[in-house]
């Protein structure tokens, strides 16, 4: 394979991924540059272990928590309060005086920042407004939408609570009069904070925010190629009144939109909605044009439903049956003419699965949502099995005209899936039973447990669901796995200490004479075999008896004052010879000596033999 076939292979297989991510996530980065896309995720490929693009696929299909992570290095959050100050400062007192003055007394101002992030952009309009207006008129006449896709930084910016490092740019008297202390953090004022709506929102494809005076977007078109970035263009442009502001960042500008835009300050990326004649007519001629397109195209689109091999219906946003392909009304007895017929009235709506709440989620969320596996009875007593796409029908301005319903049939494939899943469930069983006979055959069980696991995840929407519970599972299997290895390693120190407690006997059974060892209490912790053969006691008899007590041929009282000095000081004493009896009952003088364990107070060892003539 050539280079050039390599990196066109690459490039299929990243488009795979990311009509794989908008189907899974609605997350659409199609729109994004390849080079910055392919690179980010390649970035988050490397910190999980791939290299090739389909077995990151996997990885997510298997790792729900893994869509997160990489969004958040997709989605480069990075923002602040007053960024730019020279910029913000131009809107201050160029901007948002024409706005207020536009608006006149007691007049509403809406507000759109775009790519919102963590809420910082959001929260310093709010405050430049409430400087101009005061925070009484602001709190009535200002309303703000901050908008993103990035579901966690949205969570930051509505709970809009910030860090004193992220105040750090603001006056302090602005500090003071817009946050207040919440422990450690500041939390921004509850009366401005009302007046400021977030929401997730695709600026690439998601039906923009109406009637707006003032449009922020700094820094966000930089990651499109050039068509989405026309395409999100048109949009702010069909979001903005007439004389409405375009507030971008430093590294973007519009230089080949001229007849819609004119620039205010082009140092601070500040243009203007143009307000003529000219332009409002060149908006409707578009779309004129547009519908008579619609016009010419209506045949083939009919056709195409009519040839397409899965079953397909279209609803209207009102409700009713807009269209019916030959599949559908062949697969579910449809009738020719059932268009204009209410949806709800028709069996399908609600069997095999209650098809009008899915079709309410399409709308309300805006994007497609699918049902993988949905049984289906026929009336002959067969089984059908059918994954369900509900995809929302929105024109380019964002309108939603209705929904596209396909049902694919995927009968063969999912009892295929069930009879292999059957087989594997069997060998398992089998491999199992095994185990303990034939090592060899755990590689295969590792092999067809995975295969399990990959098919278990085919369900991605019932994840999500389970996240709680999964985490739990993490920390008790993460405890567990510290439980194992601290019970290896005392296994470890007890196979250590009875192997040293084994040497330890040997070495004081191959010692002739009699050897006793005392701990610091002065019990009996040792006794030798020498000490057995000379005394006639077994060790089991004498361990932990208090050395003094016990009844033997040695006089052990007379040796009391040796025994507790060398105890207590930790100094080898000086053989002491006494008069003893050995276990045949013949008398003899024993030589007895005391040594420390190893200090002060830690026992002491006796050497006891029988004095040479």
């Amino acid at each position: 394979m050539t280079a050039h076939d390599g990196e066109a292979e690459d490039e299929r297989e990243l488009e795979s991924l990311l009509t794989f991510i908008d189907d899974s996530r609605g997350f659409d980065f199609t729109g994004y540059k390849r080079t910055s896309l392919g690179r980010r995720i390649r970035k988050r490929m490397q910190t999980v272990g791939f290299e090739k693009y389909p077995d990151y696929r996997d990885f997510l299909e298997s790792n729900a928590d893994e869509f997160q992570e990489l969004f958040n290095t997709i989605l480069i959050n990075v923002t602040s309060f007053f960024r730019d100050p020279a910029a913000w400062h131009y809107l201050q007192t160029v901007v948002v005086p024409e706005l207020i003055a536009k608006a006149g007394p007691g007049g509403d101002i809406r507000i759109w920042s775009a790519g919102c992030s963590s809420g910082e952009e959001a929260y310093t309009l709010a405050i430049l407004f409430a400087e101009q207006l005061g925070v009484e008129a602001s709190t009535k006449q200002v309303k703000i939408y901050g908008t993103d896709v990035d579901e966690e930084a949205l969570r930051e910016a509505r709970a809009g609570v910030y860090s004193l490092k992220s105040l750090e740019k603001l006056p302090d008297e602005l500090k003071t009069k817009y946050f207040e202390p919440n422990g450690a953090l500041f939390a921004f004022r509850r009366d401005l904070r009302r007046r400021v709506i977030f929401g997730r929102h695709d600026i690439t494809r998601d039906a923009p925010i109406s009637r707006v005076d003032l449009l922020v977007c700094r820094n966000t078109l930089m990651y499109f190629n050039v068509e989405a970035q026309a395409k999100i263009i048109e949009r702010f442009h069909f979001a903005l009144n007439d004389g409405g502001h375009l507030f971008l960042g430093k590294a973007e500008m519009l230089l080949a939109d001229g007849s819609r835009f004119e620039v205010t300050d082009m140092r601070n990326r500040v243009f203007k909605v143009q307000a003529s004649a000219a332009a409002r007519s060149a908006r409707f001629d578009l779309r004129a044009a547009a519908g008579m397109e619609k016009i010419n195209r209506r045949q083939v689109v009919e056709l195409a439903l009519a040839a397409s091999p899965d079953a397909m219906m279209g609803i209207e946003r009102d409700g009713t049956v807009a269209v019916v392909n030959g599949a559908a009304r062949l697969q579910f007895g449809l009738s020719a003419n059932i268009a204009g017929t209410p949806f709800r009235d028709l069996e399908i709506s609600y069997q095999p699965i209650e098809l009008r709440s899915l079709i309410d989620r399409a709308h309300n969320e805006r994007r497609s949502v699918r049902v993988n596996a949905v049984r289906r009875e026929k009336g002959d007593g067969e089984v059908q099995y059918f994954d369900i796409i509900v995809k929302p029908l929105l024109t380019s301005d964002g309108e939603d005209l209705g929904v596209a319903i396909t049902f694919i049939d995927t009968t063969e494939a999912t009892r295929l899936q069930q009879e292999v899943k059957r087989v594997q469930e069997d060998l398992a069983t089998a491999y199992a039973e095994l185990q303990s006979t034939n090592a060899e055959l755990e590689t295969v069980n590792e092999e067809l447990q995975s295969s399990i696991e990959e098919l278990e995840t085919t369900n991605e929407e019932l994840q999500s669901t389970n996240e709680e519970l999964e985490t739990t599972n993490e920390e008790l299997q993460s405890g567990n796995e510290e439980l194992e290895t601290m019970n290896e390693e005392m296994r470890i120190r007890t196979a250590e200490l009875d192997e040293a407690r084994t040497f330890l006997e040997g070495v004081l059974s191959s010692v002739a004479a009699g050897v006793v060892v005392l701990d610091s209490d002065l019990l009996v912790r040792s006794w030798n075999r020498g000490a057995e053969d000379l005394w006639g006691m077994r060790a089991d008899e004498v361990y932990g008896a208090d050395f003094f007590t016990l009844d033997f041929g040695l006089p052990t009282e007379g040796l009391r004052d040796m025994v507790e000095i060398c105890n207590e000081t930790g100094h080898r004493a000086l053989p002491v010879e006494t008069d003893a009896v050995d276990r045949k009952g013949r008398p003899f003088v024993a030589s007895v000596s005391c040594s420390p364990l190893s200090g002060p107070g830690s026992g002491v060892v006796l050497l006891m033999e029988k004095r040479r003539e």
